[in-house]
């Protein structure tokens, strides 16, 4: 199974807000020896929405959601999760249960009587209205669960609230509780050195012949311009199956040397 990223947000495209999931979700993943495959950017758009998690979970992959599990208008994640898997929205009972607690909790604080037929309420339940069939997710946080679903493709989605303070903790738990048997199951290695004033086309032989006599490595290469105060620069390296990339690196670090090239550890 790969592992997928959806961020939800008008606020995210807009650049009203910088994404932090991301970056986030890449250090939780590989703290446990995994890696993200793809991620997706999604505006609050229905439709846009509706199609994508129709695609995604049609395939096997485990899937993290973050946003737009709300109750106000621009939210629409729970709506357009039911119709990607073309069943209805219901209110989950063990939501109902979560979400209670937190009005109880909140009036508790507050010094004030719950009421949880007064309109504001009743409108807070929307938040546990997932599609049929859902599982419950735990926010340690607030209360306020988020949702999980498996798609026809055999994959499960996991919805989480947009807040990184819910979403990141959840994300763990669901990892940790569900997936921990894939942990650190893929062997992998990573190596890279900086080399400077060498052209990128200068290089790219060379790359094209480590990956042709090593088939389980990947080369790879982020060139620089030299800004900030550096010189022109390619970050040059090799990742993959470990015995294969490793013998990779070796290959290219030799050939470097061949070449004369002037290169140096990150």
């Amino acid at each position: 199974m790969a592992f997928g990223l959806i961020i939800l947000g008008d606020e995210i495209l807009s650049g009203k807000r910088g994404d932090k999931h991301f970056a986030k979700v890449l250090s939780i993943l590989s703290a446990r020896g995994l890696q993200l495959a793809w991620c997706d950017y999604l505006g609050d758009d229905p439709a846009r929405i509706t199609a994508t998690l129709r695609r995604t979970l049609a395939a096997d992959d485990i899937v993290f959601s973050c946003g737009g599990i709300g109750a106000t208008p621009d939210d629409h994640t729970r709506q357009c999760a039911a119709g990607a898997l073309g069943v209805p929205l219901l209110l989950h009972p063990e939501a109902k249960r979560r979400i209670q607690e937190r009005m109880q909790d909140v009036a508790r604080e507050s010094g004030k009587p719950l009421d949880v037929n007064a309109a504001d309420n009743v409108h807070r339940l929307k938040m546990g209205e997932f599609p049929l069939g859902a599982d419950v997710i735990p926010n340690p946080f607030n209360k306020i669960p988020g949702f999980a679903v498996t798609g026809p493709g055999g994959g499960r989605h996991y919805f989480v609230p947009g807040f990184p303070v819910m979403a990141w903790p959840m994300i763990e738990s669901v990892l940790d509780t569900h997936h921990a048997h894939l942990f650190h199951q893929t062997a992998w290695f990573e190596q890279s050195v900086l080399v400077y004033d060498v052209a990128e086309s200068t290089l790219t032989p060379l790359m094209e012949s480590i990956e042709a006599e090593f088939p389980g490595a990947r080369v790879f290469s982020l060139p620089s311009v030299g800004d900030d105060g550096t010189r022109r620069h390619i970050e040059l390296g090799v990742k993959g199956d470990p015995v294969q990339a490793e013998a990779g690196f070796a290959r290219m670090l030799a050939a470097l040397d061949a070449m004369h090239a002037e290169y140096g550890a990150l």
